[in-house]
């Protein structure tokens, strides 16, 4: 029986017990379902007109370009969060106390002032004149850039110091070892933070019906107030229309990061061994009586033929293309 850190492996009655407890939650929530479709059946919510509003393509086309907004505030708030957070980070891990005091300031008030008051003040002209749009992708960048800077704070801690100190023994500047070393590892290891943060974002442009920004949440309210069937509002079909979208659209980004997370994982590392060769030659094998060094020894250099002695008188001349030339 293998044992955890946190509790000892579950023994046969505590097995026994559990799948009891698995089966009784899973009928309860089975009949905390049936019970709702059966109360929605009773109230005549199934009845197919107000569900046969979806078809008309007016509704689709204002569903359509309410999810064009929402990933267009989405796509703005998220890359802008990011960018802030890397700022925001930098500074509070400065070496300058000014800097990094006003980093920790500047996140701490922003993340204790809920969401919906940030982009309500820069809506109603705190910096100036803003649409709904920008109000709204500068509220989220505020708010989820000072999340995520924390989030990158806490894996740039989490990277081993020898690190650090290794890359400021080799001579690297503090930007160099920031860029090239603390950074990568951080936003590896805290990826799955960072998409679970970009989750969140998602869901809260949905904050934007409230200073009148055309996305999903305001469009559902339109739909679900300024479409009677039958002297009947169809609040239940409009939520559950929008909230698949909503799930959807959460559910692939997070299939996004689970994605990248698992290709970080098939990183290759380590050095690939070359596979083994024939050699081009057999070995020769060594002799115990050969001695150590050349084998065999250097030939002397061949030496010209000396001329005659009356070459000079009778011979022939000396052939200028021989081994030796003339001598005076």
């Amino acid at each position: 029986m293998s044992a955890s850190v946190l509790f000892d492996a579950p023994g046969p009655k505590a097995k026994f017990r559990n799948r009891i407890y698995s089966v009784v939650g899973t009928v309860a929530v089975l009949g905390l379902i049936a019970w709702v479709v059966l109360r929605l059946n009773e109230k005549g919510e199934f009845d197919g007109a107000l569900w046969d509003i979806f078809n008309y393509s007016g509704i689709r086309e204002n569903i359509f370009d309410a999810l064009l907004a929402t990933l267009k505030a989405f796509a703005l708030a998220g890359v802008l969060s990011l960018a802030f957070a890397v700022v925001l980070c930098v500074g509070r891990l400065s070496d300058h106390r000014p800097i990094r005091w006003l980093s920790v300031i500047f996140i701490d008030l922003f993340r204790s002032i809920p969401l919906l008051i940030t982009i309500f003040a820069l809506w109603v002209g705190i910096l100036g004149d803003m649409t709904p749009l920008w109000a709204l992708v500068l509220g989220l960048t505020i708010y989820n850039g000072c999340v995520q800077a924390e989030v990158l704070r806490a894996g740039i801690n989490a990277v081993p110091k020898g690190q650090k100190e290794a890359a400021y023994a080799l001579g690297l500047s503090k930007t160099q070892v920031m860029t090239t070393i603390l950074f990568p590892q951080a936003v590896r290891s805290m990826l799955p933070t960072i998409i679970s943060q970009l989750v969140v974002t998602l869901k809260d442009t949905s904050l934007g019906f409230m200073i009148l920004y055309p996305e999903l949440l305001y469009s559902a309210r339109l739909i679900a107030n300024n479409t009677p069937v039958n002297g009947n509002y169809p609040y239940v079909q409009t939520v559950t229309v929008f909230g698949v979208i909503y799930i959807s659209l959460c559910l692939a980004l997070s299939s996004l990061a689970t994605w990248i997370e698992k290709r970080g994982r098939r990183t290759k590392t380590g050095i690939v061994v070359a596979a083994a060769a024939e050699p081009a030659e057999a070995p020769g094998v060594l002799d115990a009586a050969t001695p150590l060094g050349p084998s065999v020894a250097a030939e002397p250099a061949p030496t010209a033929p000396a001329a005659p002695a009356d070459a000079g008188a009778d011979g022939p001349e000396d052939d200028p293309k021989g081994p030796v030339g003339k001598s005076n």
